[in-house]
Parts: structure tokens; C-alpha cells; sequence
């Protein structure tokens, strides 16, 4: 077991082995390592369960995303995020700085993928998996994920192995993952408004220091914001123009200039303010604030009107009900 620990810390990625049984550990892998690449088969006829702890992660990190498909047998994959099995025709992306638990049946096959995160990075704009991907591949269904197994299954034959083109590779893991932007983007993008929402009176406030707060790269980013019409740029510009709109509005705003409104709302050039704020209003900024100034004026007017009936009219009826009594003592 020693040696299948030594092993695969060498070659995969940092690990602690265990066997669940006393009887000698019989296993093998393959391993074909390219530039930003590494891809693996592995069979096992011993039960055992590896670790990635904690502890191995600050003391060899990977920077790196790995996917472990399953050919032959059962596995477990336990993380903070729960527990899953997976079985023939599943497989699991999995960040290797993210600790994990997996445990394996006897007889057990599998072909896996390792792809430096850099490389990742560049190709999805995703810097990080934040919780681990199930999903499954084989017959008609995830025809990409099918064509990653026939590469790393051709590259790890050890009867005149195929190595793959690695942009290829590269490629298909970008679209591979991509699938599961429409479950990311919600959270993406979210975050984003959140993070804008907080900053807006930020004149620094980018596309940049967005994408680094929600852990994405701005090319990402850029999507995610293309998938609901807009752009960063735009949906800060929009933020902005809305937020001055309603302090124009507010009572408080008839004692500040136009130029110090738009400074609380992260805008530099009153200039261009004042001129996205009429392309997006078809009217000045002046102009909301006089009229907000005018129609609180006359709801005050209105309302004082309003108590001086009330005043007269219940003169009137006092009046009345007094002279009712005095002539009712007549």
C-alpha cells in the first residue's frame, strides 16, 4: 500500500492510501503526462480508499482540476459537499485543491484527466471548481465527455498507445464544463450584481475587480453578462444612472449640486453624467429634481388645504351642535 501511495502522490497528485482489507494491495496504473496535461488508467482488485487531506494540500498544492471517469466497478466521492457513488459510465469533476475522500470497490477501473488550472483558467475563465460535477457519459448521451474516454483511453493503451493533440483535449474539458454554464451563470452573475450593488460609489469600480471578486475571469465574466444582454460596463452605467435618479427625487437633493450627486454615485466627469443621463432619460438631471422639488411642494399644499377644511368644517359643526343646544334649553 506504501508503494501505491508513493505512486500516485507522484504522479497524480498528493495522497494518503489505505486498504480496507489485509490482503496484499494488487493494482496498476498508466500514465501519460504532456504539457498541461496528464491523463491515467488505473485498476485496483484490492477495496481501498485514498485521501486528499487538507494538510496535503498546503503542503503540495496541485493547481490543478482533475476528472475521474469510472469503467468498471463502484467508488465513493465524499467531500464537504456531501456523498455520492458513482458507478460505470459516471464520472466526477473535481478541484484537487479541494479536499476529498474517495473509496473503491474491488475490481475496480477507471481513466482519468488532469489538467493544470492555468491551462483551465485561459480556456473557461473559471479559476477554480467550487464543489464537485457529476454527470455521466457512455452510448449516445455527453457525446463530449465520450470522446475525452476515447482519447485518454487510446493515449494509456500500452499495446501502441495514441496520444492525443492536447489543444484538443484542452478544448473539449472548456466545453465540457461550459454545459454547466447554465448552472453557473445564476450564481455568477448574482454575485456580480451583489459585488457591483456595494461598490457602485466607486469611481474604480471595473469589469476587473468584479471578475476577481466573484472568482472568474473577466472574459467570463463577460459572458455571463452577454447571456442576460448587457455588459459590465453597461449594467454599472445602468446601476449608476438609477441610484442618481432616486436621489434626485429625495428631499435632501435640493441642497446639493448635479456634479456632487454624480460623485456619490461613482461617476468622474459631470460631463459624462450629464449626458448618459439624458440618453437614458430623454431628460436632464435638473430637470427630475425640479420636478420632484414641484411635486412635493404641491402634495404639501395640497394636504395644507386639505387640514384647513377639515378646520372649518369642524368649526361649522361645533357651531352648529351649540346653537342646537341652546335652542333645544329655549
Amino acid at each position: 500500500m506504501k508503494l501505491w501511495q508513493a505512486h500516485n502522490s507522484e504522479t497524480l497528485m498528493g495522497l494518503h492510501c489505505r486498504a480496507l482489507t489485509d490482503a496484499r494491495f494488487d493494482g496498476a496504473t498508466v500514465n501519460v503526462e504532456l504539457a498541461r496535461t496528464l491523463f491515467s488508467r488505473v485498476h485496483a482488485n484490492t477495496a481501498h480508499v485514498i485521501e486528499r487531506r487538507p494538510e496535503l494540500i498546503t503542503r503540495q498544492p496541485e493547481d490543478a482540476v482533475v476528472l475521474f471517469f469510472v469503467l468498471a466497478g463502484e467508488a465513493f466521492y465524499y467531500s464537504s459537499d456531501g456523498v455520492r457513488i458513482l458507478r460505470r459510465g459516471q464520472f466526477v469533476v473535481c478541484d484537487c485543491d479541494r479536499p476529498f475522500m474517495r473509496g473503491f470497490s474491488r475490481h475496480f477501473q477507471e481513466l482519468s484527466l488532469k489538467i493544470h488550472r492555468h491551462a483551465l483558467f485561459d480556456q473557461t475563465g473559471l479559476m477554480r471548481i467550487q464543489a464537485p460535477r457529476f454527470a455521466e457519459f457512455g452510448g449516445h448521451q455527453n457525446p463530449l465527455a465520450n470522446r475525452l474516454v476515447d482519447l485518454i483511453d487510446a493515449a494509456t493503451h500500452t499495446d501502441g498507445p495514441r496520444l492525443p493533440d492536447e489543444d484538443t483535449l484542452v478544448r473539449l474539458v472548456e466545453r465540457l464544463l461550459g454545459d454547466d454554464d447554465g448552472v453557473d451563470a445564476p450564481r455568477h452573475l448574482a454575485a456580480a450584481r451583489r459585488y457591483v450593488e456595494d461598490h457602485l460609489n466607486d469611481p474604480s469600480l471595473s469589469a476587473q475587480k468584479v471578475a476577481s471578486a466573484v472568482g472568474i475571469s473577466p472574459r467570463h465574466l463577460s459572458r455571463v453578462f452577454a447571456s442576460v444582454g448587457t455588459s459590465v460596463p453597461q449594467h454599472v452605467l445602468d446601476r449608476r444612472l438609477t441610484t442618481a435618479t432616486a436621489m434626485l427625487r429625495r428631499p435632501e437633493a435640493a441642497s446639493m449640486t448635479i456634479a456632487e450627486i454624480a460623485k456619490r454615485c461613482g461617476f468622474t466627469s459631470i460631463t459624462h453624467f450629464s449626458r448618459s443621463f439624458s440618453q437614458r432619460f430623454g431628460e436632464r438631471a435638473s430637470d427630475v429634481r425640479r420636478r420632484a422639488t414641484q411635486q412635493r411642494a404641491l402634495a404639501s399644499s395640497t394636504v395644507s388645504v386639505h387640514r384647513r377644511d377639515m378646520f372649518v368644517d369642524s368649526a361649522i359643526a361645533a357651531e352648529s351642535r351649540h346653537n342646537g343646544a341652546i335652542a333645544d334649553r329655549s
